[in-house]
């Protein structure tokens, strides 16, 4: 393997056998050192095999004597020892750039798929010179439990209890438990039902789900957008086992936006923006979901939870997100709930 070689964060997941946030964790950690490509976070081929090194040594100095740590197969075929949970980390850590990263340098994880955590990420970066936000894309209670595991520093969640009508706080509240946080709105979408052009079907809202033939296409579990049709579903009596396709899923809104427009599917559930970027699409605005973040209250945290919120509040972040189509930005920064 050229030294040369980079590996993406699912990539390293696929080769270590572990999940793409715990790669994340090993990146927050510094145990694995890497920069960042556009969006992407990549590891040197090198970095890899130096903490593979390191693994196995570590291992073998903590193992009884006479004893071995039992080795995890590899599709490489090498095996490898699953490191203990503390960890020297290496030093030639790299940011975006390629330079060094300073000693002090905070890695921040933002767990989210919207375009606008993109969008923060790199203000972040810029305002905070000592952060090195990382992006992990999950739906929003996939989100909220990598939070709960301490695999997350910041989440979006744009989640609807369908029995208040109210977005987020019913979750975020069973599911941190115990846990100081600060929730801030980020923004406001409007979300509902994709169509072919013409809607041949005439679809109108939730309850046409249930006409004879119409073919679904769903979002995978743990998306809002699944959690928001499962509330619907529930709230207007139609079981999910009678819809055709409900059990076919995408991971983005533009993946379930493109089936329909194909003619794959006959209606899928997602937000607005999506609609205006596949051609052959008609969307049925249905509701207005609040999309908002949630950061950890801990005293380390509060220098870049003091940047997120300037930001959030700056009319240079708001302009950028002014040309993404269908955000509404009413509120953007506000603290809506704090432990």
């Amino acid at each position: 393997m050229s030294e040369n070689t980079s590996y993406t964060t699912e990539e390293i997941a696929r080769l270590l056998k572990i999940s793409k946030l715990k790669v994340y964790d090993l990146i927050k950690k510094g145990e694995l050192p890497s920069y960042r490509v556009g969006k992407q976070m990549r590891v040197d081929h090198s970095d890899l095999e130096a903490y593979k090194q390191n693994s196995r040594s570590t291992s073998a100095s903590s193992a009884p004597q006479g004893a071995s740590a039992a080795p995890v197969p590899l599709q490489t075929g090498i095996p490898f020892v699953l490191p203990p949970a503390t960890f020297s980390p290496p030093l030639h850590l790299t940011q975006p750039g390629g330079g060094p990263v300073k000693a002090a340098a905070t890695n921040i994880v933002i767990t989210g798929q919207d375009m606008s955590l993109d969008i923060l990420a790199t203000h972040l970066e810029r305002s905070l010179p000592s952060s090195r936000p990382l992006r992990s894309y999950a739906g929003s209670l996939d989100s909220l439990i990598a939070m709960y595991n301490g695999e997350s520093d910041i989440v979006s969640t744009h989640l609807l209890d369908g029995d208040t009508g109210e977005y987020n706080l019913p979750y975020i509240r069973k599911l941190l438990v115990g846990f100081p946080y600060l929730v801030v709105h980020m923004l406001t979408r409007s979300a509902g039902l994709y169509v072919r052009q013409g809607n041949p079907q005439n679809i109108r809202g939730w309850q046409d789900l249930q006409q004879p033939g119409l073919k679904l296409i769903n979002r995978e579990r743990g998306s809002g957008v699944r959690v928001l049709l499962d509330e619907q579903l529930r709230l207007h009596g139609i079981p999910a086992a009678g819809l055709s396709g409900y059990e076919t899923e995408e991971n983005s809104h533009l993946a379930v936006a493109g089936r329909v427009a194909r003619g794959e599917a006959d209606v899928g559930i997602g937000i607005e923006k999506a609609a205006k970027i596949i051609e052959g699409l008609e969307f049925i605005p249905l509701i207005q979901e609040r999309y908002d973040l949630v950061m950890l209250k801990k005293p380390e945290n509060e220098q870049w939870i003091g940047a997120v919120l300037d930001i959030l509040r700056s009319q240079a972040f708001k302009s950028e997100l002014n040309t993404i189509h269908s955000y509404d930005l009413t509120g953007t920064g506000e603290i809506i709930y704090e432990t």
